[in-house]
């Protein structure tokens, strides 16, 4: 990677409480969220994006990990450091409490499981309650034999398209678009971080041109 591009020193934090403010320079931290439910294949789509190695065996996810990567968008250096969090019913405390402050949510489901595609609305629900405006993405892992599919991109597309997120089917057994699908996310994050910028920078300047103006008629009404 050339080491001349600028730098944003992203760790993107999968469910991270964050207290600091969003500095409008080139160097800022941004947080990402990973929420999923149990068996669908989280882990291993985060081992293949940050190492790009897949093993047909992984030890449950218990309570948190994380992985960091950093990648190259539109010519800007990323860090991301993504955070993967436990899909059980006896984590969902420590979970809840990454949810606050979440800028950006990959909501997973096994293709191959009608119940967890079942479960997406309860998630993304959850993300509503627990977090501010976030970035969200659906996507259907394990997508690599369709002899058992049972979750048809139809279904998923139609889901998407009302809850109005795009949809991304990947495998991180044959390494199917998942390098698309984290970059995706992650400028979709950064499009909106920048727009929030630019709209907060317009608010304060034409907050800078009320107050002036009010300054010059106090002064044209003493004379």
């Amino acid at each position: 990677m050339p080491d001349n591009l600028p730098s944003l020193g992203i760790p993107f934090r999968f469910l991270i409480h964050a207290n600091w403010d969003w500095p409008i320079s080139n160097s800022f931290v941004k947080q990402w969220s990973f929420m999923i439910a149990l068996g669908v294949g989280k882990s291993s789509l985060l081992i293949r994006f940050s190492d790009n190695t897949f093993s047909g065996s992984y030890i449950t996810t218990i309570g948190v990990d994380f992985k960091i990567r950093t990648v190259v968008i539109n010519g800007e250096r990323v860090k991301l450091q993504i955070w993967d969090t436990a899909g059980q019913e006896r984590f969902r405390t420590i979970t809840n409490t990454y949810y606050r402050g979440t800028h950006g949510v990959i909501v997973v489901y096994d293709v191959t499981n009608g119940e967890s595609f079942g479960n997406v609305k309860r998630w993304l629900q959850e993300i509503e309650s627990n977090c501010d405006i976030v970035n969200k993405v659906l996507v259907g892992n394990k997508n690599d034999d369709p002899t058992r599919k049972v979750v048809t991109t139809e279904d998923a597309e139609r889901f998407a398209n009302q809850m109005e997120i795009k949809l991304f089917e990947t495998s991180a057994k044959d390494n199917l678009n998942v390098e698309e699908m984290f970059l995706a996310i992650t400028e979709q994050v950064l499009r909106h971080k920048k727009q929030t910028q630019k709209q907060q920078q317009s608010e304060t300047n034409n907050d800078t041109v009320q107050l002036k103006k009010g300054t010059h008629k106090k002064k044209n009404k003493c004379c």
